[in-house]
């Protein structure tokens, strides 16, 4: 699947008007099936449905299910792939078959769904409800020097092929403490594109991700930081502006978040000391 798609604009430029080809980022819909149950009484339930950009779509459903904390281990997987059955939908479904013992908390996840919706949720309530997936707030020893921050944007754009063609796509990466990229991977979602990430790096046997970095092309809201908790991350960093409640949750996290990374300057939101002055 192609991750651009091209278009007819018409250029306004001061006074002149012409029409040129273009390039957009694609946007489908994936929805995303479970398989589950006992051997003898197996069932199939959809979980979620999420507009992403095709491409690396196993990544994205088992980053999904990892960060959601329903699986834990490459183990509790038998298979990932494409339902063939759906034609009016093809390549848009992908079914996730789950090991007999891997049992779902569904009641669990539908309050999750409403609760992420809900506007009076308080952050109090979102932290205590994450804490309790994780193992705690992560311990490692992971620093890095100042140069290594202020040198990611710019080696990551690199690395975005889509983005230099539309101008309209996000990428997640993963960097080691010398600043060697790992893994990139980009889609039209900021979330999409952090658990394709994540599900990359879970296949590879790599979680939790203690001794890694993970950066970021746009602004952080607290579902990223959710998400890079459940993967052991020890520090963010970011393009763009923190949310108040992501910040608090790098405090109770102990995961270092640095946002405005661009320019050569950063500002350092919480647990400053693993970036070595």
């Amino acid at each position: 699947m192609s991750l651009v798609a091209p278009t007819t604009v018409r250029n306004v430029s001061g006074q002149t008007v012409i029409e040129k080809p273009d390039l957009l980022a694609v946007e489908e819909p994936l929805e995303i099936r479970l398989g589950f149950g006992p051997i003898a009484d197996r069932q199939q339930r959809s979980l979620a449905v999420t507009m992403r950009t095709p491409g690396h779509d196993a990544e994205l459903a088992i980053g999904f299910l990892l960060t959601e904390g329903i699986v834990h281990s490459p183990n509790d997987i038998v298979s990932c792939r494409h339902c063939v059955q759906d034609a009016d939908k093809e390549g848009n479904v992908i079914r996730v078959e789950l090991r007999p013992e891997v049992a779902i908390d569904w009641s669990r996840l539908e309050r999750s769904t409403v609760a992420s919706a809900s506007c009076g949720l308080c952050g109090k309530t979102t932290i205590d409800a994450i804490r309790a997936l994780t193992p705690g707030p992560v311990a490692t020893d992971f620093s890095i020097e100042p140069s290594i921050l202020h040198a990611l944007p710019a080696q990551v754009r690199e690395t975005q092929r889509a983005y230099a063609y539309t101008g309209g796509i996000h990428a997640a990466a993963l960097f080691d403490r010398q600043g060697k990229l790992l893994l990139v991977r980009e889609d039209i979602g900021r979330h999409n594109a952090l658990d394709k990430l994540i599900g990359a790096a879970f296949w590879q046997g790599w979680l939790p991700l203690h001794q890694y970095g993970i950066f970021l092309s746009g602004r952080v809201g607290v579902e990223l930081v959710q998400k890079s908790w459940m993967a052991g991350v020890p520090l963010l960093a970011a393009v763009g502006a923190p949310s108040s409640l992501a910040v608090q949750m790098t405090q109770e996290a102990n995961i270092t978040l640095a946002g405005f990374v661009r320019d050569e300057r950063f500002n350092l939101y919480s647990h400053p000391d693993r970036v070595k002055n």
